[in-house]
């Protein structure tokens, strides 16, 4: 809602975050590979994850019908989000984990994996009556977490048996003598180390924390949901206080850069088609005849390891998204370094010029239809300039609420409404020509009166307090 401000909008999309999961992230890195290219070259390294949450107690998660319709169209494979994601925590889940793992108090947690345990069991004490010593049997079909809990719980239960990882979901089960047993527990090399185990159960979370300590900018195109999601999922749960979120997030990313929030700006600046989705903007700038015929203006080329993206466009899968975000952002930066300067600009432009023509943008993160055109991550948020509000005064209409004043206007502009009292009502544009225009229309309608509001005049507070 258009009435909503930042601290409101952060309450309602908690909610949200809370109730879903990450099942897709995409990662994208950008450098210059001078001894292959030209100096402007930049060379892209785009990666695209699957996620499942560790399996750690019964996570439950909500899925929306249309989101799942959406992203079948796009060929999401479900099959390797559910069998292959990769594991993640934050800090409260891997506290949890912790505690339990080092009081050796770990269980399995679902039925399935209880399955999994009982007949790895019985086919190791079945095989084990008959082995001779340093004889092997190889376990198969393990995913994730499984490998390490099989491994546990054998040799808890077996004292005559060694286990080993053998990569791709296999463990290698050895009967070995007490002595041997022994020896083999002092080895530096044991893949069944509690720190080793918390750092596979810790997943994808290992790779969000070297992504903090590297302290680069994160860029994302209208990235508030995906900062919300990745402070959750990654960091710690979302707490209650919108400021506290955004002291938590600057100092995980000091420096944010919003696609969104750039774009919005060039298109005032720059005639170009005003345009709104990723690939959109990504089509419109790589067209460009700003860009295209301009010796300097940066040339992006995927690696050979990522040539899938480079021979077949992937919209809204996240490694495929994260490269058109980086992409956009360095073609932006120029068109904007090309406007900051009467002089032509340099043959080899430096990302850190880059940045320093785009400080006006810095941490400024889009704010989708609110109260505030951004959310300043290292400051006040900015208050938004709205065309005034009108005020509805309703006669000989009974029984009148938000949605019939919503579809009286609508063809003139969807006004977002909010009931002010029981026959008055507020309507907010973000178009100063439709408040006009709304003035002008009903300006001698037998039921409807519409003026600007005035909060002095209408505001059922004061009005009572003057009374």
């Amino acid at each position: 809602s258009l009435f909503d401000s930042p601290g409101e909008r952060y309450v309602k999309t908690r909610q949200s975050v809370q109730c879903f999961t990450v099942i897709q992230l995409g990662k994208s890195c950008a450098g210059r590979e001078n001894e292959l290219h030209s100096s402007h070259w930049y060379v892209v390294h785009s990666y695209n994850f699957f996620l499942f949450p560790s399996t750690l107690g019964d996570v439950e998660f909500t899925l929306s019908t249309s989101s799942i319709q959406f992203l079948s169209h796009y060929g999401f494979d479900y099959n390797k989000f559910l069998k292959d994601g990769i594991p993640y925590m934050n800090e409260v889940q891997e506290e949890v984990f912790s505690k339990h793992l080092l009081g050796g108090s770990w269980t399995a947690r679902s039925v399935l994996e209880r399955d999994v345990l009982k007949k790895a069991i019985d086919e190791v004490t079945d095989w084990i009556v008959g082995a001779e010593e340093e004889e092997t049997m190889i376990l198969q079909d393990l995913s994730g977490y499984q490998m390490f809990e099989v491994q546990l719980v054998l040799r808890q239960a077996l004292q005559n048996v060694w286990t080993e990882l053998l990569g791709d979901k296999k463990v290698m089960v050895k009967k070995v003598s007490p002595q041997n047993r022994r020896l083999l527990e002092k080895s530096p090399h044991d893949c069944c180390q509690k720190e080793l185990i918390l750092l596979s159960a810790r997943g994808f979370t290992n790779l969000f924390q070297a992504i903090v300590e590297a302290k680069k900018p994160l860029v994302g195109h209208n990235m508030l949901m995906d900062l919300m999601h990745l402070h959750d999922k990654f960091y710690k749960p979302l707490p209650e206080s919108y400021e506290e979120f955004k002291r938590n997030v600057h100092k995980l990313f000091p420096v944010l850069i919003d696609t969104k929030t750039v774009t919005k700006s060039i298109w005032k600046k720059c005639a170009l088609p005003r345009v709104s989705g990723l690939m959109e903007v990504y089509d419109v700038l790589c067209s460009s005849s700003l860009n295209s015929k301009d010796p300097t203006c940066p040339v992006i080329v995927l690696a050979s390891d990522c040539s899938r993206y480079a021979e077949k466009k992937s919209p809204h899968e996240a490694g495929y998204d994260a490269f058109l975000c980086g992409s956009v952002l360095l073609k932006s930066a120029h068109l904007l370094l090309g406007r900051s300067t009467d002089d032509a600009v340099e043959t080899d432009p430096s990302f850190s010029q880059y940045l320093t023509v785009l400080a006006e943008y810095l941490n400024k993160v889009n704010f989708i239809r609110g109260g505030v055109p951004s959310i300043n991550f290292s400051g006040e948020d900015v208050p938004c300039q709205h065309p005034p509000l009108l005020v509805v005064h309703v006669k000989s209409w009974p029984g009148v609420n938000e949605r019939h004043i919503y579809q009286e206007f609508k063809a003139l502009c969807p006004f977002d409404v909010r009931r002010l009292s029981t026959n008055q009502f507020i309507l907010i544009s973000n178009k100063f020509k439709q408040v006009r225009l709304v003035l002008r229309n009903y300006k001698h309608h037998p039921n409807l009166r519409v003026s600007v509001y005035r909060h002095w005049r209408h505001s059922p507070a004061v009005n009572c307090l003057l009374r």
